[in-house]
């Protein structure tokens, strides 16, 4: 079944990781706030709190499956657990994915961030990336979970 999915990571850290993965197969629509064009996060942060909320509720819709993209500094972030939140009350089943070990742009890994305590107080699971195969397979756990 192809699925909607909703990528949560740190933009600015963790775009060349998170784009290194996004494109995995029986996935479709993939959204995240900001994640098409960096612009738009950049002009709705200078708009304020709301205008960031209704980006990352907007990305979220007809989602069925949130990826929370874990690198170093993920845990920290001001909207992570909004975007996780907004997950759950719609519904979505969320899966973590450990990303610092994935190269950047100049061909650096990153340190191993703490995951967001939410993911698993809610029952869903956190794991390291390795291959799209696998992630596809995490994907479809989470909907198993959250039932959908």
């Amino acid at each position: 079944m192809a699925r909607r999915v909703f990528f949560s990571f740190h933009y600015q850290r963790d775009i060349w990781r998170v784009n290194q993965i996004r494109n995995i197969p029986n996935v479709t629509g993939c959204a995240a706030a900001g994640f098409q064009d960096g612009s738009l996060w950049e002009e709705a942060k200078k708009k304020g709190d709301d205008a960031i909320k209704k980006l990352i509720r907007d990305g979220l819709q007809n989602t069925s499956v949130t990826v929370v993209c874990i690198g170093a500094e993920t845990a920290g972030r001001r909207y992570i657990n909004y975007e996780i939140d907004q997950s759950l009350a719609r519904g979505n089943g969320i899966v973590g994915m450990q990303i610092s070990h994935l190269k950047d742009q100049n061909g650096g890994t990153d340190v191993v961030g703490a995951s967001p305590a939410k993911i698993e107080s809610n029952g869903f699971k956190v794991y390291k990336y390795v291959d799209t195969d696998r992630l596809g397979n995490r994907i479809e756990e989470a909907a198993e979970i959250a039932g959908r």
